[in-house]
């Protein structure tokens, strides 16, 4: 299908501001919202509402826990239409240990916005609030209704994503801003932080035979895992997913060189697919700790959910279809804002699409600015083009998908 200029009429492009959608994504970088500060994204939320109400968007905000607002900005047209969300996160991850970089500077160098947050995902925030006011100016929303939801905490547990869905708000469809260089994603894998905590005994290191030394019951584990799990996960890769994957990214165990390590704890990444469920994982890696315990009598082992990584809903995987009023509406998008066809792909982290789609019934889709291996580097920055280029793309999104009646 041919790109139709009704995607994105030049009333809405001339409305998306590229100087203030730049200065609105650096005033957010400039504002620090990570773990550990108190009202973590309180700053973050009153400037995105300031630049809302200067254009005669009302937001609302609210309170997930103390100082951590969401914010909600709605849209609507005068018919009845599809109900789009654009949804954002304003927390960011702390800066890198020992290496600041950036910062926060928000500073513009060279075509690129710099500091934490300008990838994940402040600056998908901004020009999503660009696109919700050019549609508001532009009076170009015919139909339908757009919302900007800017959650909180993301990056840890998602209490903004569960908040909102506790709330009942309920849409036809979600765009979540991660940063996808501007291209369209259906789905991503999902995710669980998990620990494996392997129980020896203790003996002194000159009688290893007389102990059962949990450091090496976990070597036995982790080779078992790669020779085993791994090669069954390739066989079953997903199409667009690819195959899930284990990472094991922390060990800590034992007391000093002269004794048998009587504890020892791994924790581990694991992606999963679509239909795969927590208990089902679990059990696959019971099966070879239960191996590792027939060859080592007197180990014991478990396996728990990290605390601190979902607060109650699972971090499940999304795949949302090709065909599906959403997908299309973002191709539509694509055609029109870039040129050429939209290629869907998949995205490698993990986002809060899931949790709409999954606990909401929202379908949804990735698309946002900026290159995923800058985000949480000491190196992050986004392209000014690909700021204004995302407000674009949301716009249009917005009008290819709400004009259609929902069903």
């Amino acid at each position: 299908m041919r790109s139709s200029p009704y995607l994105l009429p030049q009333k809405v492009a001339g409305a998306i501001d590229r100087a203030e959608v730049v200065e609105l994504a650096a005033e957010l970088v400039r504002i620090p919202s990570h773990r550990g500060l108190p009202r973590q994204e309180e700053e973050v939320v009153r400037a995105l509402a300031r630049y809302l109400a200067a254009h005669g968007v009302v937001a609302e905000t609210v309170e997930v826990a103390a100082g951590r607002p969401n914010l909600l900005a709605t849209v609507r047209g005068a018919r009845h239409g599809r109900h789009l969300l654009l949804c954002g996160h304003t927390d960011t991850v702390p800066l890198n240990d020992g290496d600041p970089g950036v910062g926060f500077s928000g500073e513009l160098r060279d075509g690129w916005l710099l500091g934490r947050g300008a990838v994940d995902m402040k600056g998908a925030v901004a020009a999503m609030a660009g696109a919700l006011v050019a549609l508001a100016e532009s009076g170009a929303l015919a139909a339908g209704a757009v919302t900007l939801a800017a959650v909180v905490d993301e990056e840890m547990e998602s209490l903004g994503a569960e908040h909102l869905l506790g709330s009942s708000f309920s849409a036809d469809g979600a765009v979540v801003g991660e940063p996808t260089g501007n291209r369209v994603c259906r789905g991503h894998r999902g995710l669980e932080w998990l620990a494996i905590e392997l129980r020896g005994r203790p003996a002194h290191g000159g009688r290893p035979e007389a102990g059962i030394n949990a450091i090496a019951a976990a070597a036995r584990f982790i080779a078992r895992v790669e020779r085993d799990l791994v090669p069954r996960f390739a066989r079953r890769a997903h199409p667009l997913l690819g195959p899930p994957t284990i990472n094991f990214g922390t060990i800590a165990g034992g007391d000093q060189p002269s004794t048998v390590a009587a504890f020892c704890v791994l924790t581990l990444d694991r992606r999963s697919l679509p239909g795969e469920r927590y208990d089902e994982i679990c059990a696959e890696l019971g099966e070879l700790l239960a191996v590792v315990e027939g060859e080592m009598p007197g180990l014991s082992t478990a396996i728990r959910r990290l605390s601190g990584s979902m607060a109650t809903m699972e971090h499940v995987a999304l795949e949302t279809p090709a065909e599906h009023p959403l997908a299309q509406a973002a191709a539509a998008a694509f055609r029109a804002v870039r040129g050429g066809e939209a290629e869907f792909g998949a995205f490698p982290a993990w986002t809060d699409g899931a949790l709409l789609a999954a606990y909401g019934g929202i379908p949804a889709i990735v698309l946002g600015p900026g290159d995923l291996a800058l985000a949480h580097s000491p190196r992050e920055a986004v392209a000014v083009e690909e700021l204004t280029e995302a407000a674009r793309l949301y716009a249009a999104t917005a009008l290819a998908f709400c004009v259609a009646d929902r069903r």
